[in-house]
Protein backbone atom coordinates (compact mmCIF):
# COMPACT_ATOMS: atom_id res chain seq x y z
CA UNK A 1 0.00 0.00 0.00
CA UNK A 2 1.25 3.39 -0.62
CA UNK A 3 2.27 5.43 2.23
CA UNK A 4 2.81 9.21 3.11
CA UNK A 5 5.51 10.31 5.97
CA UNK A 6 4.10 12.37 7.96
CA UNK A 7 6.73 14.57 10.36
CA UNK A 8 5.45 16.66 12.75
CA UNK A 9 5.98 18.80 16.12
CA UNK A 10 3.10 19.65 18.84
CA UNK A 11 4.47 23.29 18.60
CA UNK A 12 3.59 23.42 15.35
CA UNK A 13 -0.15 25.34 14.49
CA UNK A 14 0.19 24.08 11.09
CA UNK A 15 1.01 20.30 12.22
CA UNK A 16 -2.12 20.46 14.31
CA UNK A 17 -3.91 21.50 11.17
CA UNK A 18 -2.37 18.91 8.61
CA UNK A 19 -3.02 16.47 11.35
CA UNK A 20 -6.66 17.05 11.43
CA UNK A 21 -6.81 16.18 7.07
CA UNK A 22 -4.43 13.55 6.79
CA UNK A 23 -6.62 10.97 7.84
CA UNK A 24 -8.98 11.29 5.45
CA UNK A 25 -6.70 12.18 2.91
CA UNK A 26 -4.76 8.97 3.22
CA UNK A 27 -8.36 6.76 3.36
CA UNK A 28 -9.37 8.56 0.13
CA UNK A 29 -5.89 8.28 -1.65
CA UNK A 30 -5.79 4.30 -0.37
CA UNK A 31 -2.47 5.31 1.40
CA UNK A 32 -1.18 4.13 4.95
CA UNK A 33 0.50 7.04 7.52
CA UNK A 34 3.90 6.72 8.95
CA UNK A 35 3.98 9.15 11.80
CA UNK A 36 6.82 10.27 12.80
CA UNK A 37 7.60 12.85 15.92
CA UNK A 38 10.40 15.34 15.89
CA UNK A 39 11.68 18.08 17.79
CA UNK A 40 11.10 21.33 15.47
CA UNK A 41 13.35 23.92 17.78
CA UNK A 42 16.36 21.39 16.86
CA UNK A 43 15.51 21.07 13.41
CA UNK A 44 15.23 24.69 12.99
CA UNK A 45 18.48 25.66 15.17
CA UNK A 46 20.52 22.33 12.73
CA UNK A 47 18.88 24.39 9.67
CA UNK A 48 19.26 27.89 10.45
CA UNK A 49 15.61 28.14 10.31
CA UNK A 50 13.94 30.55 12.65
CA UNK A 51 10.08 30.42 13.45
CA UNK A 52 7.80 32.48 12.08
CA UNK A 53 7.05 34.37 15.12
CA UNK A 54 10.90 35.62 15.54
CA UNK A 55 9.66 38.22 12.39
CA UNK A 56 6.92 40.34 13.85
CA UNK A 57 5.36 41.07 10.74
CA UNK A 58 5.64 37.74 9.26
CA UNK A 59 4.23 36.71 12.86
CA UNK A 60 1.34 38.74 12.76
CA UNK A 61 0.39 37.16 8.88
CA UNK A 62 0.52 34.17 9.90
CA UNK A 63 -1.52 34.65 13.51
CA UNK A 64 -4.12 35.65 10.08
CA UNK A 65 -3.12 32.64 7.96
CA UNK A 66 -4.05 30.11 10.84
CA UNK A 67 -7.16 31.77 11.22
CA UNK A 68 -8.54 30.95 7.17
CA UNK A 69 -7.19 28.09 7.46
CA UNK A 70 -9.05 26.89 10.04
CA UNK A 71 -11.75 28.06 8.74
CA UNK A 72 -11.25 26.80 5.73
CA UNK A 73 -11.19 22.95 7.37
CA UNK A 74 -13.93 24.00 9.64
CA UNK A 75 -12.16 22.85 12.64
CA UNK A 76 -12.14 24.41 16.40
CA UNK A 77 -8.28 26.76 16.64
CA UNK A 78 -6.92 29.34 19.45
CA UNK A 79 -3.43 30.28 19.51
CA UNK A 80 -1.68 28.92 22.37
CA UNK A 81 -0.33 31.58 25.35
CA UNK A 82 1.89 29.48 27.56
CA UNK A 83 5.08 29.39 27.48
CA UNK A 84 5.94 25.57 26.96
CA UNK A 85 5.62 25.98 23.15
CA UNK A 86 9.31 27.35 22.84
CA UNK A 87 10.34 23.59 24.51
CA UNK A 88 7.91 20.60 23.46
CA UNK A 89 10.79 18.36 24.10
CA UNK A 90 8.68 16.56 26.79
CA UNK A 91 5.43 16.39 24.73
CA UNK A 92 7.21 14.67 21.73
CA UNK A 93 8.99 12.09 23.99
CA UNK A 94 5.45 11.33 25.24
CA UNK A 95 4.35 10.75 21.30
CA UNK A 96 7.56 8.27 20.82
CA UNK A 97 6.67 6.75 24.14
CA UNK A 98 2.91 6.50 23.04
CA UNK A 99 3.90 4.35 19.85
CA UNK A 100 6.08 2.82 21.41
CA UNK A 101 3.49 1.04 24.15
CA UNK A 102 0.40 1.38 21.36
CA UNK A 103 -0.80 4.11 22.73
CA UNK A 104 -0.58 6.99 19.74
CA UNK A 105 -3.61 7.72 18.24
CA UNK A 106 -5.53 8.61 21.28
CA UNK A 107 -2.20 10.87 22.61
CA UNK A 108 -1.57 12.34 19.39
CA UNK A 109 -5.17 13.71 19.53
CA UNK A 110 -5.62 14.56 22.87
CA UNK A 111 -1.85 16.14 23.00
CA UNK A 112 -3.06 18.15 19.23
CA UNK A 113 -6.53 19.14 21.14
CA UNK A 114 -5.22 20.55 24.46
CA UNK A 115 -2.41 22.65 22.60
CA UNK A 116 -4.25 24.26 20.00
CA UNK A 117 -8.22 24.20 19.90
CA UNK A 118 -8.35 24.59 23.66
CA UNK A 119 -5.27 26.00 24.97
CA UNK A 120 -3.77 24.35 28.28
CA UNK A 121 -0.37 25.05 30.02
CA UNK A 122 1.18 21.60 28.99
CA UNK A 123 4.51 22.57 30.23
CA UNK A 124 2.39 21.96 33.82
CA UNK A 125 3.52 18.55 34.48
CA UNK A 126 0.00 18.07 36.87
CA UNK A 127 -2.08 19.28 33.87
CA UNK A 128 -0.34 16.73 31.46
CA UNK A 129 -0.91 13.98 34.06
CA UNK A 130 -4.94 15.42 33.79
CA UNK A 131 -4.67 15.09 30.00
CA UNK A 132 -3.67 11.64 30.00
CA UNK A 133 -6.08 10.43 32.45
CA UNK A 134 -8.68 12.41 31.11
CA UNK A 135 -7.86 10.66 27.53
CA UNK A 136 -7.80 7.31 28.90
CA UNK A 137 -4.08 6.73 28.57
CA UNK A 138 -2.18 4.57 31.12
CA UNK A 139 -0.21 6.76 33.49
CA UNK A 140 3.07 4.90 32.69
CA UNK A 141 3.13 6.75 29.61
CA UNK A 142 4.83 9.57 31.80
CA UNK A 143 7.17 7.38 32.91
CA UNK A 144 7.74 5.82 29.57
CA UNK A 145 8.76 9.23 27.85
CA UNK A 146 11.65 9.33 30.25
CA UNK A 147 13.10 5.99 28.90
CA UNK A 148 16.30 6.28 26.90
CA UNK A 149 15.43 4.57 24.48
CA UNK A 150 12.40 6.92 23.64
CA UNK A 151 14.56 9.73 23.85
CA UNK A 152 17.09 7.91 21.44
CA UNK A 153 14.37 7.62 19.26
CA UNK A 154 13.08 11.07 19.32
CA UNK A 155 16.54 12.36 18.71
CA UNK A 156 17.52 9.87 16.09
CA UNK A 157 14.15 11.01 14.09
CA UNK A 158 15.06 14.84 14.30
CA UNK A 159 18.49 13.90 12.55
CA UNK A 160 17.30 11.91 10.24
CA UNK A 161 15.01 14.30 9.18
CA UNK A 162 17.62 17.15 8.83
CA UNK A 163 19.80 14.56 6.78
CA UNK A 164 17.01 14.33 4.21
CA UNK A 165 16.42 18.17 3.55
CA UNK A 166 13.82 18.88 6.33
CA UNK A 167 13.62 22.40 7.68
CA UNK A 168 10.13 23.19 9.37
CA UNK A 169 6.92 21.46 10.34
CA UNK A 170 4.78 19.65 8.61
CA UNK A 171 6.84 17.82 6.10
CA UNK A 172 5.51 14.88 4.03
CA UNK A 173 7.23 12.33 2.58
CA UNK A 174 6.05 10.31 -0.31
CA UNK A 175 9.08 8.07 -1.11
CA UNK A 176 11.96 10.26 -1.26
CA UNK A 177 10.11 13.16 -2.83
CA UNK A 178 9.42 16.20 0.19
CA UNK A 179 6.52 18.89 0.99
CA UNK A 180 6.28 20.92 3.54
CA UNK A 181 3.53 23.00 4.98
CA UNK A 182 -0.05 22.15 5.95
CA UNK A 183 -1.40 23.92 2.35
CA UNK A 184 0.94 21.03 -0.08
CA UNK A 185 -1.96 18.10 -0.11
CA UNK A 186 -2.27 18.54 -4.18
CA UNK A 187 1.19 18.07 -4.43
CA UNK A 188 1.48 14.90 -2.10
CA UNK A 189 -1.69 13.82 -3.84
CA UNK A 190 -0.12 13.79 -7.27
CA UNK A 191 2.98 12.04 -5.76
CA UNK A 192 0.88 9.50 -4.29
CA UNK A 193 -0.73 8.52 -8.05
CA UNK A 194 2.61 8.33 -9.71
CA UNK A 195 3.76 5.36 -6.94
CA UNK A 196 2.95 2.39 -8.74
Amino acid sequence: MKQIEFLFDYGSPFSYLASLQIEGFAKRNNATIAYTPILLGAVLKATGNASPMAVPAKGRYMATELRRWADRYNVPFKPNPYPFLSNTLGLMRGAVAAQKIGFFPIYHRAVFRAVWAEPQDLGDEAILRSLVTMAGLPAELIIAAGRQDVKDSLRENTERAVARGVFGAPTFFVGNEMFWGNDRFDFVEEALHKLR
